[in-house]
């Protein structure tokens, strides 16, 4: 075998966008789980006191705002981002709360479930 060739199975550089996504992914499923235990400000830090901001769900939040343009720049999309974004959008009286919001998105990314649809299609009949 030729030395200059690449080895099958063996990336010849890093992809940026799937590092990209892997360290958005690591960095919400970490806060996810804090956040399902109890912590508040993952999705949201409007009704947070001062000292109780939450410096990584701040990042968190501000990293999911810029993916979409750079994923976007290449005909791509991520939809772990696009759903997290969604679920930051969430106000008003019918708000679950956010322990429920992480614990539910936790389980549907547990299942493989996103990127699909959270509700079931309503017909108009």
């Amino acid at each position: 075998m030729d030395s200059s060739e690449p080895i099958e199975n063996e990336p010849t550089q890093s992809d940026p966008l799937e590092a990209l996504s892997r360290a958005f992914s690591d960095q919400l499923l970490a806060c996810l789980d804090e956040c399902a235990r109890g912590r508040k400000g993952l999705f949201s830090n409007t009704a947070l006191d001062d000292e109780e901001v939450w410096p990584e769900a701040e990042r968190l939040r501000e990293l999911a705002l810029a993916l979409p343009d750079v994923f976007a720049q290449q005909g791509e999309r991520n939809a772990l981002c696009d759903e997290f974004l969604d679920l930051c959008s969430m106000h008003g009286e019918f708000h679950p709360g956010e322990r429920k919001l992480a614990r539910e998105f936790l389980a549907r990314i547990e299942r493989g479930e996103v990127g699909t649809p959270t509700e079931q299609e309503r017909k108009p009949w």
